[in-house]
C-alpha cells in the first residue's frame, strides 16, 4: 500500500529534487515494516533532495498511541537536518501523508503557489480535499456510501474556508510547527487539534487555506464483510473524538489569559460545538421528526393542533429540497469515480447508483451512533485508543 503513495509523490508535476521525503514508521510495527520502509528509500530515494527513514520508538513516556507522536518524532529529526544545512524553517512546507494517501499530480505545485502568495505564511496551514476513492470500486456498498459522502462533504467544506480546520493530510510551515512544538502526542485526533493549538499559539492569527486539489485515500476495506463494517465504525468514532477539542477551546479561550477578542473565541467555540452536536443528532432528528404529530395530538379533544397539521406539508417541502441535494450529490459522485477496473462488469456501475438506498442507515449508524458513542465515552472519561484502520485494494 505504501509504494503507490511514494510513487505518486515521485510522479507529481513538481521537481522532487526540492523535496525531502521521510518515511516515519513505528517500532511496534516490527522488522517487516522497517524492511519495507528501507526498501522504498533505496528504490526511490535518489529522486529527492534528501530521503530517509525514522523509527518512532515505543513506549514513549507521555504519549498515547497515535499518529501525532510518530509525526512529531520525525519532524524533530527534520528540524535537526535543516539546522545542519542552514535552511530557514519558514522556507520549508511540511505535508503529512498517511500510508494510503496519494496526492494528485498538481498538488505540490498548487500548494507551493498558494504558500508563496500568502501574505503571512507563518500564520497559515493548507488543506487539500481528501477524496476516499482509491479502492471505491472494491469496497462494500455501505462503505462506498460513507466514503463518497465524506468526499463530497470535504469538497463542500473547501468552499467555506471560515469553517476549515486541519483534517487528515494537510500542510503547515516548518517554522509554525516548531513554534507549536509540532503535533500533540496526547490525542488520537492530532490533525484537527493542531489547528486549535496553532490558533491559540498565535493569538487567533491562524487561517486554513483550501487547496483545490485532491489527496486520494482508501475507503475502509478488510478481508471480511462484517470486519469491514466494524472497522468503519471504529474509524468514524475516532474522527468524532474531535469533540474533545470543545473542552480544550473552552479552557484556552475563556479560562486562560489570551489576547484573542472574546467575540472571536465565542464564534469559533459555538461553531465547533454546533458541528459536533449536529454530527450526533441531525440524522436522528430527521428519523424521529415524523413522530412529532403524535406528541402534539390532544387526547382530550381528539383533535390535532394546527402545528401538527402543517408539519407534514413543511416536512414534504424540506424533503423535496433534500432530494435535490441528494440527486446533486449522486451526480457529482458518479462524475468523480475513478475508471472502473476491468475485473468488474458494467452492472457494477448500476450498483453504484442503487447503493444510495443505504444512506439513511449509514447516516444513523455511522454518523449519529458513532458520534454519540465517542461523546459518551468522552463524557465519562473512558478514553479512546488509536486503532489503525484496515484498508486494502483488490488486485
Amino acid at each position: 500500500m505504501l509504494e503507490p503513495t511514494v510513487k505518486s509523490v515521485v510522479d507529481a508535476n513538481y521537481d522532487s529534487k526540492k523535496m525531502i521525503l521521510i518515511l516515519a514508521y513505528e517500532q511496534r510495527g516490527g522488522p517487516e515494516v522497517q524492511a519495507t520502509a528501507e526498501t522504498l528509500i533505496k528504490k526511490y530515494g535518489k529522486h529527492f533532495y534528501q530521503a530517509g527513514t525514522v523509527m518512532h520508538p515505543w513506549p514513549m513516556i507521555g504519549e498515547v498511541i497515535g499518529k501525532g507522536g510518530n509525526a512529531t518524532f520525525a519532524a524533530r529529526h527534520l528540524q535537526k537536518f535543516l539546522a545542519r544545512k542552514n535552511i530557514d524553517p519558514l522556507d520549508v512546507l511540511v505535508t503529512t501523508l498517511d500510508a494510503d494517501n496519494r496526492p494528485d499530480k498538481e498538488y505540490f505545485g498548487a500548494l507551493t503557489y498558494t504558500y508563496c502568495s500568502t501574505e503571512e505564511p507563518l500564520y497559515a496551514s493548507y488543506q487539500p480535499i481528501p477524496m476516499f476513492l482509491n479502492n471505491i470500486w472494491d469496497a462494500p456498498a455501505p462503505m462506498r456510501v460513507i466514503a463518497t459522502g465524506n468526499s463530497l462533504w470535504n469538497l463542500v467544506l473547501s468552499l467555506r474556508p471560515h469553517l476549515l480546520r486541519n483534517f487528515s493530510s494537510h500542510a503547515q510551515p516548518m517554522a509554525a510547527l516548531i513554534d507549536t512544538d509540532f503535533w500533540s502526542t496526547r490525542t488520537i485526533v492530532e490533525d484537527g487539534h493542531q489547528f486549535w493549538r496553532t490558533w491559540f499559539r498565535y493569538d487567533g492569527r491562524h487561517d486554513v487555506y483550501p487547496i483545490y486539489v485532491p489527496i486520494y485515500q482508501d475507503a475502509v476495506l478488510t478481508d471480511k464483510y462484517i470486519k469491514t463494517l466494524k472497522a468503519q465504525f471504529i474509524q468514524v468514532r475516532r474522527w468524532a473524538w474531535g469533540a474533545s477539542d470543545i473542552a480544550y477551546v473552552a479552557y484556552q479561550g475563556f479560562l486562560k489569559k489570551n489576547k484573542i477578542p472574546k467575540w472571536k473565541v465565542m464564534s469559533k467555540f459555538f461553531r465547533l460545538l454546533e458541528g459536533h452536536l449536529s454530527w450526533s443528532t441531525a440524522p436522528l432528528i430527521l428519523l424521529l421528526s415524523a413522530l412529532i404529530p403524535f406528541f402534539l395530538y390532544n387526547a382530550a379533544s381528539g383533535q390535532v393542533g394546527y402545528l401538527a397539521n402543517q408539519l407534514p406539508q413543511l416536512a414534504s417541502r424540506l424533503q423535496t429540497v433534500a432530494m435535490v441535494g441528494i440527486l446533486t450529490s449522486l451526480f457529482i459522485s458518479m462524475k468523480s469515480l475513478p475508471p472502473k477496473p476491468e475485473r468488474y462488469k458494467r452492472r457494477r456501475s448500476f450498483w453504484m447508483l442503487v447503493q444510495w438506498v443505504y444512506l439513511p442507515l449509514t447516516s444513523i449508524i455511522y454518523s449519529s451512533c458513532a458520534a454519540i458513542y465517542a461523546q459518551t465515552r468522552l463524557m465519562f472519561g473512558w478514553y479512546l485508543g488509536f486503532i489503525v484502520t484496515e484498508k486494502a485494494v483488490k488486485k
